[in-house]
């Protein structure tokens, strides 16, 4: 008698899995994310075990102190910044996730890494979404070597493993996950379990072969990558690659690393030939015109493992509106009001009548508290049409009692910012170097009342 085929409900957002139809996921919370998964027919057998997910299909237990702790060589990628991104290069048996809005240049990327690598490292690249003369095309306008790396065409990942199985490539790309199916789960590719089910098999090839497996993976109108979000729990690096249309600049961050530093930051500029990485990302934010204007200060921020010099951009303006507009370009709007209420309170500066724009210059997002000082001070500038000193540099975090908080790696910041030419700080008191830095004028301020008498 054949069994009966069971169905599940299953969260297009978080990947959590109901037997009956709700509205709301109560997970995560989210309407209307729920769809039927077809489960294919139950077996009423003995149980089945999958092989091992993590490498290993033996089940021998051992102490930690047994474990060989062998360096594993990593891998180099042949560019720097996606070398430091990923901590130092490919890990064998790891696997990447790339993401990125449609043009953003994930493919081209891969591309001119896979047909670098492929001098030394076998690389199988395998495309679902474009024909192999689609990719040909691309790489001979892109003047890239084409005689060593390896390319096929197909969306079955049985199909697949079964060839990576025969070839054994160091290096295996999938282009995209979104389009990959397996034959035994009964849903249409791109879906929730497909995506899920298919992520997995490639996975566990990857671990048990010691194959670095590159993933290509499509986002949503939000920003966040499709299907289930589960998938970022399966692999162990995820990088994003984010740039605008207008811009030919490329930021790849990575949001989770096993092997290296996380919210590390890698700038490519893209070109006629390609993406070519820009080893000195500081240089391009801070292209500043002669004139100086009110309003612009540079910050260093800190980018994963290393400083980071960007212009910041205020402007206070007369509101003819009943609620004056706050409106921020890579920072977080909240945060906004909040120094702003500071200011009022600590500092005597009344703004609530006016409008304020904040922009981040090169479309970087700032993230981390580091800004606040600079934030404060270019207001400030703006509101009082009076210019700051084009060689002033500026990082604090600022408390609600009006307090400068320290921020970490202080001293790096300002050897960063110094080797730019930059000979003047207002930098919290905690972050004073004990040693001077040498053609570098340090202004200590613990209150923001101190910040505000420092630029007079």
């Amino acid at each position: 008698m054949a069994s009966k085929t069971k169905s599940a409900f299953v969260c297009n957002d978080c990947g959590a899995d109901y037997r009956k139809w709700q509205g709301q996921c109560s997970e995560c919370n989210a309407w209307n994310t729920l769809s039927e998964v077809r489960l294919g027919p139950s077996s009423r057998g003995g149980v089945v075990l999958r092989p091992g997910f993590a490498g290993s299909v033996d089940s021998a237990v051992k102490t930690l102190s047994e474990i060989a702790l062998d360096e594993i060589p990593r891998i180099s990628s042949g560019t720097g910044e996606l070398d430091l991104v990923l901590g130092g290069g490919f890990v064998p048996g790891s696997c990447v996730l790339l993401g990125g809005e449609p043009g953003a240049g994930k493919s081209t990327v891969l591309l001119q890494t896979l047909c670098t690598m492929a001098d030394s490292n076998s690389a199988l690249y395998v495309t679902g979404e474009e024909s192999p003369q689609q990719v040909a095309m691309r790489a001979a306008r892109l003047d890239l070597p084409t005689d060593k790396l390896e390319i096929m065409a197909e969306t079955s990942v049985e199909t697949v493993c079964a060839i990576a199985e025969q070839k054994r490539p160091k290096v295996l790309v999938i282009d995209s996950i979104q389009v990959m199916h397996l034959e035994e789960v009964a849903s249409a590719p791109g879906s929730v379990s497909q995506v899920r089910e298919s992520a997995a098999m490639l996975v566990r090839f990857a671990k048990q072969s010691g194959t670095v497996l590159i993933m290509v993976g499509h986002v949503t109108k939000d920003g966040s990558l499709a299907g289930p979000k589960v998938l970022e729990h399966m692999i162990d690096c995820s990088l994003m690659l984010e740039g605008s249309s207008d811009s030919h600049f490329r930021t790849l961050r990575s949001n989770k690393n096993r092997f290296g530093a996380v919210n590390e930051l890698g700038v490519f500029a893209m070109t006629d030939k390609g993406l070519r990485e820009v080893p000195n990302p500081s240089a391009i934010f801070l292209q500043r015109g002669e004139e100086v204007s009110s309003g612009s200060v540079v910050m260093v921020v800190w980018e994963g493992t290393r400083p980071l010099l960007v212009e910041l951009q205020a402007l206070v303006d007369d509101s003819h509106l009943g609620n004056p507009r706050r409106v921020t370009v890579g920072l977080d709007h909240n945060r906004l009001s909040m120094l702003l209420a500071v200011l009022h309170r600590h500092g005597g500066i009344m703004v609530g009548d006016q409008d304020v724009f904040v922009n981040v210059v090169g479309g970087v997002k700032v993230l981390e508290t580091s800004a606040d000082l600079a934030l404060i001070l270019s207001v400030i500038s703006s509101f009082r049409d009076s210019p700051l000193p084009k060689d002033l540099v500026v990082f604090g975090e600022v408390g609600l009692a009006g307090e400068i908080r320290p921020v970490a790696n202080g001293q790096e910041r300002l050897r960063e910012a110094a080797k730019h030419g930059f000979s003047r700080a207002i930098v919290p008191a905690a972050n004073m170097p004990k040693q001077p830095i040498k053609g570098m004028t340090i202004v200590p301020v613990r209150r923001v009342t101190e910040a505000l008498e420092a630029l007079s």
